[in-house]
């Protein structure tokens, strides 16, 4: 019973801190006070620690020398490294979840991807960035490779504690980006070959590594 009490409170912890760390409640670079935290979530501080293990593992958490537990800040260097990294794991990604896909969620990708449109007419980038990442995310969803997703979503939560700055937007990338979402769901429906897909789909993700560089 005590270590079920001891996990939840770790997993509280966890959940509190994650939380702040991908809403921009907490700022990369700023210093985790961990009685501080064990106060708010009304526990000792060793299960806030073990939550601070966890989020550095999951890359979202730092220690530096005479600082201790530090929000990790990307660099643009870093912040490329891990898109192009992510261009590979969601290629692979979506070619596993191709055989899947179902006539109902091709209506959502459809739908979701009007919804781009439209926020791109009224240039709404937050609409239309929190859109791209649900129409990604229900392709997703039937990939069968669980670990490829649990390192898929630790790399979007790395790159969210950045945007979340406003260290990055792409609007001149935002118009290619839906032509290549009609073209991927095509791809998608009509099965075409796996490596057609993963090739189409890690592009598409490199593309906007290239509008990185433009910007830099």
């Amino acid at each position: 019973m005590k270590t079920t009490k001891k996990l939840n409170k770790r997993q509280y912890a966890y959940e509190v801190i994650r939380s702040r760390i991908l809403d921009g409640t907490y700022a990369p670079g700023q210093r985790i006070i961990i009685d501080q935290i064990a106060k708010e979530v009304g526990s000792s501080a060793i299960p806030v620690r073990e939550a601070i293990h966890q989020l550095e593992s999951d890359q979202l958490i730092e220690y530096k020398a005479n600082s201790g537990a530090v929000i990790l800040n990307l660099n643009k260097e870093v912040y490329k490294e891990t898109l192009e990294l992510l261009a590979v794991l969601e290629g692979y990604a979506t070619m596993l979840s191709m055989p899947y896909l179902t006539e109902d969620s091709f209506k959502e990708l459809e739908f979701k991807s009007a919804g781009m449109k439209e926020a791109l007419s009224e240039f709404d980038l937050e609409t239309f960035s929190e859109l791209n990442r649900d129409f990604h995310s229900i392709i997703y969803s039937f990939c069968p490779n669980q670990y490829i997703l649990k390192n898929i979503q630790q790399m979007r939560d790395r790159l969210k504690t950045v945007r979340n700055t406003g260290f990055i937007l792409y609007p001149k990338r935002a118009p290619q980006s839906v032509k290549e979402h009609d073209i991927l769901i095509d791809m998608l429906r009509r099965q075409a070959s796996p490596v057609e897909v993963e090739n189409f789909a890690r592009q598409h993700k490199l593309n906007t590594v290239k509008a990185f560089d433009i910007k830099l």
